[in-house]
């Protein structure tokens, strides 16, 4: 992939804050593994602000939803049904991207982080689940970034 000049750089990240889901933010130049990093960060802030449909603005209408303990969920429409938990005050989910990639044709990537899940408990207290998870992104015909698969499992129990 070639390089992106700092100028170029500084005006794709400019374009990418202030853009909107399903708005192409390349400005022309290739996407690359950080720019769906960025996409990420868009995604949970959609996410943290608006709730589930916030993080569903994100998804393709295709995607697929592979839940831990599960079977997938087929369907942007399928997969919005068990995302309300979202809309709860509540519950918060976060998460941040460790790594990421993107093909040589620029058109599929993928991230892989971390999240964590605030919620109470039945008793009042807060509780915290932790794990990792992937997202497969697709650039869609009109030059956007969407979720085409996403999937997470918990992680470990802390000692």
């Amino acid at each position: 992939m070639k390089r992106v000049t700092f100028v170029a750089a500084v005006l794709l990240a400019v374009g990418m804050w202030t853009a909107k889901p399903g708005v192409s933010v390349s400005l022309g130049e290739e996407p690359t593994a950080e720019t769906l990093k960025h996409m990420e960060s868009e995604f949970m802030k959609a996410a943290l602000e608006e709730g589930s449909a916030g993080y569903m603005s994100f998804y393709a209408d295709d995607a697929v939803e592979l839940p831990n303990g599960s079977e997938a969920i087929a369907g942007k429409e399928n997969i919005a049904k068990g995302m309300t938990f979202l809309d709860d005050k509540n519950n918060r989910l976060t998460w941040s991207p460790v790594g990421a990639d993107i093909s040589t044709s620029g058109d599929l990537g993928y991230t892989w982080g971390r999240y964590e899940f605030h919620s109470k408990a039945k008793d009042g207290s807060e509780k915290i689940e932790r794990g990792k998870y992937m997202t497969i992104w697709k650039m869609q015909d009109d030059g956007s970034w969407k979720v085409a698969v996403d999937m997470g499992n918990t992680g470990p129990k802390e000692k």
